[in-house]
């Protein structure tokens, strides 16, 4: 009996220093004082909650569900207090709860994490410049769930002011309703595209040009060529606007401005197919800007 005590009396200590050296890590500290758990409890289960506060350090870091390193992908081991008992259970994070809503409702080309996980949530609501947008947006999301014609958003405005985060939390909310859309950043899309001529070319231009919704990032970003107006940009256009799917944009130009900007390329001055182009924007959108602080400064 006596050896049996000396080895409980062991087994103790041990796990009281365990717990004492976990404790010394700031973060370990403030998660099992957020637990309200007698201390005499936490102690026999030090192990585990350490592995519950290493997950919750990469969970800070981590931008998007398909980047999740713990070992039951998109959940969180998290404690609960049962009968003077601490039971762990995996507990679906909200990276994975935001991906499951959308599923694979929205298609990404060349676009960056933080457009990817867009949310309403996370809108800054201390900005009297987004109100007309914000109530664009409810406008938009109940004509399109009664099936109504709706017109897109060209979207112009300062530097960083959050326009295609604004348009990307919209296509998420809808695709958490089973609606389908596609983001492209302009730039790189183009790239891609002349890249993929001996591949699947016409495949990813046919899919953008039918998407249900399209948001073209950062036109005017782009070098302007003939290929990319006419033979790329035009006929997307043209055809969105004949089969009344709704197109956004988001530009640092104004539409005059990038009438401008389209009109020049190496073969000079072409006013007249630059001014087609922006004919059809304004027919696909409504036009609206964004002045504001730059928010990624």
């Amino acid at each position: 009996m006596k050896s049996l005590n000396n080895f409980i009396n062991i087994s103790t200590n041990n796990l009281r220093k365990n717990y004492i050296d976990f404790y010394s890590d700031t973060d370990f500290k403030n998660y099992v004082n957020t637990l309200g758990i007698d201390e005499e409890i936490l102690i026999k289960y030090s192990s585990s909650l350490n592995d519950c506060v290493l997950e919750r350090k990469a969970c800070k870091k981590c931008t998007n569900f398909k980047e999740c390193t713990h070992s039951v992908k998109g959940y969180v081991l998290t404690p609960e207090l049962v009968d003077k008992r601490i039971m762990f259970t995996y507990i679906a994070c909200s990276k994975y709860k935001s991906y499951l809503e959308q599923g694979e409702n929205v298609t990404y080309f060349d676009v960056s994490n933080e457009i990817k996980n867009a949310s309403f949530k996370k809108l800054y609501n201390d900005d009297k410049a987004r109100i007309p947008i914000i109530k664009y947006f409810k406008e938009f999301i109940d004509s399109y769930k009664k099936n109504q014609k709706c017109k897109g958003l060209y979207l112009t405005g300062s530097f960083g002011s959050g326009k295609t985060y604004l348009i990307s939390a919209l296509f998420n909310e809808l695709s958490k309703k089973g609606l389908k859309s596609t983001i492209i950043y302009y730039p790189d899309f183009l790239r891609n595209l002349k890249s993929s001529f001996k591949d699947d070319y016409e495949e990813k231009f046919d899919y953008i040009r039918k998407s249900p919704l399209l948001l073209i990032d950062d036109i005017g970003a782009e070098n302007c060529s003939s290929w990319n107006r006419d033979e790329i940009l035009s006929p997307i256009l043209q055809y969105r606007m004949e089969e009344e799917l709704p197109t956004f944009f988001t530009s640092n130009f104004t539409i005059e401005e990038l009438e401008q900007h389209l009109a020049n390329t190496s073969n000079g001055v072409e006013k007249v197919k630059a001014r087609r182009i922006t004919e059809r924007i304004k027919q696909l959108t409504i036009n609206l800007s964004l002045i504001t602080k730059n928010r990624r400064s």
